[in-house]
């Protein structure tokens, strides 16, 4: 909230641009969000007037321009390619606002027919100018790699149990999301993943494409040089103790890090407003993101996740907009993959830019004991979290306890049904199945391992944990 009144404070600029809208939508509203796309994205805002002043938007008139904003936004005959973006509703003053962030696009989008840029000064008309009209796609394809066309792969290039995965978690985001009732086709389009250059005619699935869904095979074939590196380097110095080479998908990639990162790094107890935080999850959710998805991938400078004693180390290769240390105060955000990103933040992976940045510091200070992350633009990005200094076994073992209580506190009835449920030996999917759980992760960390610490489920099969066959009973044999 703090954050939004310090927008509308700071008044109309590139990125920043007041309707009014009291009870029906602006004509103009839509243009400005064409301009925001083709330029650098921006901040609009309903129900405040130019020079700042706030005037609301009237509550009888709110759920019909809501409606009207998201689906217009959806009709390519309004704004193609379209957007799929929902606004948020929020009171200042005792009056309502509604606020929609606008990302950049890698595509060159129109209104009505027409391109819209924007200045300073506001939104202009470029459509009979061709020298800026042939600037912009020349600025759209230049920047953005992931717009790299690739006329020969087909829709069977990706792969389908993937696609499929991705309805699934855009319904767990929202479950009125347009993806889920798409076929594949059509949804790689609506995700811009399928696009056209307009100075050779070109046309069909880009490099975004393949990262995102294509299938191992492919992806090497396209990009061979483009790898993960994810490294623990505790104990062995000159080697390493764990390692990960990714090769794979951007979404797979992210299950992958996330997992080397729960295996190696302690999840200590925080509680906010009453509420556990996974700071854990807080930090390295954000650190994982920006090395898969703000990466400059057409370099052969493979991406590195190192876990050292005293701190976390990043390194991905990058297309700079500036350099030097960022400082959160007066960060800009600037999207290296737009399309990617916003493929990330449908399917509930990632934040709105900027947003991450700040609760990356917020969260590091907790986790560190006060000390700041850094984060470092130049060819190479860099980002180093430091950790605690407490020896990690120690530290896990602290937690370990921490957990089961919090577990005995939040799971002490699904606990106690799944313990009668387990009299007899069950797989880890039965007893997931059984008790509502859907994520694997969070349960073997939040229930199962501490129910094992605590002897109250025990291993069917105790010298092969790992086992395929695994089971867990609770009652002694």
């Amino acid at each position: 909230m703090k954050h939004l009144l310090d927008i509308i404070n700071s008044g109309e600029s590139l990125t920043v641009e007041f309707k009014e809208c009291s009870i029906r939508m602006n004509r103009d509203v839509y243009e400005s969000i064409c301009a925001f796309l083709n330029r650098q994205g921006g901040h609009l805002f309903l129900g405040v007037k130019n020079d700042g002043t706030i005037t609301g938007v009237d509550q009888a008139a709110l759920p019909e321009i809501k409606k009207d904003l998201v689906t217009t936004l959806n009709n390519p005959q309004k704004i193609n390619p379209p957007l799929y973006a929902l606004p948020e509703a929020f009171t200042i003053e005792g009056k309502t606002l509604l606020y929609l962030a606008v990302p950049e696009s890698s595509q060159v989008h129109r209104c009505n027919g027409r391109i819209f840029d924007r200045n300073e000064d506001g939104d202009f008309d470029i459509t009979n100018q061709p020298d800026s009209v042939a600037h912009l796609y020349i600025r759209k394809q230049s920047t953005f790699s992931e717009n790299r066309i690739y006329p020969y792969v087909t829709l069977s290039d990706f792969r389908s149990d993937l696609i499929q995965r991705v309805r699934a978690m855009v319904r767990e985001t929202n479950p009125e999301h347009p993806w889920r009732g798409m076929d594949d086709e059509v949804l790689l389009q609506s995700a811009r993943l399928h696009q056209r250059d307009y100075q050779s005619g070109e046309q069909g699935y880009t490099l975004a494409a393949v990262l995102l869904l294509g299938k191992d095979d492919v992806l090497q074939t396209i990009v061979p040089h483009y790898r993960t590196d994810a490294i623990a380097r505790r104990i062995n110095l000159d080697r390493y103790d764990d390692r990960d080479d990714i090769r794979t998908n951007l979404i797979e990639s992210y299950d992958r890090l996330m997992a080397f990162v729960a295996k190696h790094l302690p999840d200590p107890f925080h509680l906010e407003k009453d509420q556990r935080i996974n700071l854990r999850e807080r930090i390295f959710r954000e650190v994982v993101t920006n090395i898969l998805i703000h990466r400059e991938f057409l370099s052969a400078f493979p991406a590195k996740f190192i876990i050292e004693e005293l701190q976390v180390r990043t390194e991905n290769a990058n297309r700079p907009h500036g350099h030097g240390m960022i400082n959160p105060a007066d960060f800009t955000p600037y999207p290296k993959n737009p399309v990617i990103a916003r493929f990330f933040r449908e399917i509930g992976r990632a934040d709105e830019l900027g947003s991450g940045v700040r609760n990356l510091y917020k969260y590091t200070r907790i986790y560190s004991g006060g000390a700041d992350p850094q984060l470092i633009e130049d060819d190479v990005f860099k980002i180093i979290i430091p950790t605690s200094m407490v020896d990690t076994e120690q530290v896990t073992e602290q937690v370990t306890g921490q957990v089961t209580e919090q577990v005995t506190g939040l799971y002490q009835e699904q606990i106690k049904k799944i313990l009668s449920f387990c009299q007899e030996p069950k797989s880890l999917k039965e007893i997931m199945d059984f008790s509502g759980f859907k994520h694997r992760e969070h349960f073997r960390s939040k229930i199962l391992n501490p129910l094992i610490k605590q002897r109250r489920l025990c291993l069917l099969f105790p010298d092969k944990p790992k086992s395929p066959k695994q089971k867990y009973y609770s009652k002694k044999r």
